[in-house]
């Protein structure tokens, strides 16, 4: 007796994709068996069958939409259908749905198939029933010209605005020639290869056998929907010659589903890369994820503008719209470009904007550079940032830390290095200065000064810009309200200073002026809350509107 097999709960009362269906009609399936993948804009779903048994019909397609309680197949409990096993070659006591799976017509039709074919013969592939879908585009060739192929083994990938489909040889066979290429247009009926199918391919003429008498014995539109059911199930092909290398076909066989190759495509990773952890390492959405993740960790930059994967641009030729010039750019610029990108694609950066009151601090400032005048020592705004960060972070010491490459541990430091950036004709670099919570607002200002000199004038030393714990950027003196800076890994945060404003404040009766300097905190959201980076922020703003608290 056959049992439904419906939609579980999938966690959504809205419909979902059927984006692939793992078996056909006559499989042996065990319980677990992924039957069919189901696909949200949330999340992928893999369907497992929960028990084992024979598939005797499949009630969707790729392409359908579906939700919980709706059919998926039919499947013959595994004891019953290992009893009626003897009694299907019969065939004239079972019911008409037993005997359209039952191998029967094969029986009666193959000695006729193979007196027909002593020889090798030719045989053309055509694009199958594509229902409703007119003019899909070719996105994969994977076979070529002389290759050997398997029946079901994947030829062709088309794609839709609907669905990804496998395109699987109806039988064993030699190509002898490929009509289509990738970005062709096909339709129902269109050629896709001949194939030269040898006389002593037994199991081939017992299976065209099998489809002869199937279609005459039932109406088209069930042929075709068992055609269809084939073409969802097929596995992975090998990757196609040099004739379809610009397909990005995995470079060898692999086990994935139409909507993984798709995200692969767009990604360009090779899945034959990606080792897959889905049943019978079926390579899952997450595996493609994953394995972009690592490259992006481990991998150094593959040249100067890049970090991570390199991606492939489109040369475009500017000189056909005007005048160009092209400026070659210096080692330092070409750094720090591999840097910056590296941090960009491997952090996930969060930026968190506060303002501080520095009304009482600038008047302190001003007061004390008049008396430092004769030491020759200016006092900065920078330099009490510097000295505010340092007690920040001894409060905060998670933005002081770095993630092991393997994400799973903090390293935390028990020094206190802070970079500051600054911009020069050639270029910006990060000049460091070590162990900022140790030192007086005067030794900050004046070491600040020197390195700044030295990295005008191209004298700062390797030693000079290594070690940094946390960086400040600051573009105070040039504009701005805000901005949001990229985190100079392997550091966790960066804090970004943009120019103070004269801002009316309510002092609880009225409206009084008040100077206010804006703070732009960029974070390793892997290593930093969004709590936390309020909390650092409003800390910080704390000690600039009164630096006494500095002292505490």
């Amino acid at each position: 007796m056959s049992e439904k097999i419906q939609v579980p709960d999938v966690g959504s009362s809205d419909p979902v994709d059927v984006i692939e269906i793992s078996v056909k009609v006559g499989d042996t399936i065990a319980a677990e068996d992924t039957i069919v993948v189901l696909e949200s804009d949330k999340a992928t779903v893999e369907v497992p069958a929960p028990k084992a048994g024979k598939v005797t019909a499949i009630n969707v397609k790729v392409g359908d939409r579906v939700k919980e309680g709706d059919d998926l197949l039919m499947v013959e409990a595994g004891d019953e259908a290992g009893d009626s096993a003897p009694a299907e070659p019969e065939g004239k006591d079972a019911t008409p749905a037993e005997s359209q799976d039952t191998p029967e017509p094969a029986v009666e039709e193959a000695p006729a198939k193979s007196a027909s074919s002593s020889g090798s013969r030719t045989e053309t592939v055509t694009v199958p029933d594509l229902g409703d879908i007119e003019g899909a585009e070719i996105i994969e060739v994977s076979v070529a010209a002389g290759d050997a192929l398997e029946a079901e083994q994947v030829i062709a990938v088309l794609e839709s605005d609907k669905a990804s489909l496998e395109i699987p040889a109806p039988q064993a066979g030699t190509v002898e020639s490929v009509t289509i290429k990738v970005g062709d247009k096909v339709s129902t009926g269109d050629a896709l290869l001949t194939l030269t199918v040898s006389g002593e391919s037994a199991e081939s003429a017992e299976q065209e056998a099998a489809g002869s008498a199937s279609a005459a014995s039932e109406p088209q539109s069930d042929a075709t929907g068992k055609q269809e059911q084939a073409q969802q199930q097929a596995e992975p092909a090998k990757k196609a010659s040099a004739t379809s290398a610009a397909a990005s076909s995995p470079s060898k066989s692999v086990h994935a589903g139409p909507a993984v190759r798709k995200l692969a495509r767009e990604m360009g990773v090779d899945l034959a890369q990606v080792p897959g952890t889905g049943p019978k390492e079926r390579i899952l959405k997450e595996d493609v994820h994953a394995w972009v993740k690592q490259r992006l960790e481990n991998q150094p930059a593959a040249s100067a503008g890049g970090g991570g994967l390199s991606l492939d641009l489109p040369e475009i030729d500017f000189s056909q719209f005007g005048d160009i010039e092209r400026e070659e750019l210096n080692k330092l610029r070409k750094v720090s470009a591999q840097n910056l990108h590296r941090s960009w694609l491997t952090i996930p950066h969060v930026t968190q904007h506060d303002n501080a009151d520095i009304t009482d601090l600038e008047a302190f400032r001003k007061q004390q550079n008049k008396a430092l005048e004769r030491e020759g020592v200016k006092l900065t705004m920078l330099a009490f940032l510097v000295a505010a960060c340092a007690k920040a972070l001894k409060a905060f010491p998670r933005f002081n830390s770095s993630l092991e490459n393997s994400g799973e541990a903090l390293i935390h430091k028990h020094y206190i290095n802070i970079g500051i950036a600054v911009d020069t004709p050639n270029g910006l670099v990060v000049p460091v200065i070590k162990d900022a919570d140790k030192k007086t607002l005067k030794e900050i200002a004046v070491e600040m000064g020197d390195l700044a000199e030295k990295a005008r004038n191209r004298k700062l030393t390797p030693a000079d810009m290594k070690g940094g714990t946390f960086s400040i950027s600051s573009l105070g003196g040039i504009g701005g309200t805000a901005f949001s800076p990229i985190v100079n890994w392997p550091e966790v945060a960066i804090l970004g200073v943009s120019r103070s404003d004269m801002q009316p404040v309510w002092d609880g009766s009225q409206f009084v002026p008040r100077l206010t300097l804006p703070l732009s905190l960029s974070y390793d959201h892997r290593v930093i809350d969004g709590a936390d980076a309020a909390r650092f922020t409003s800390y910080l703003s704390q000690l600039l509107s009164d630096m006494r608290r500095v002292l505490l």
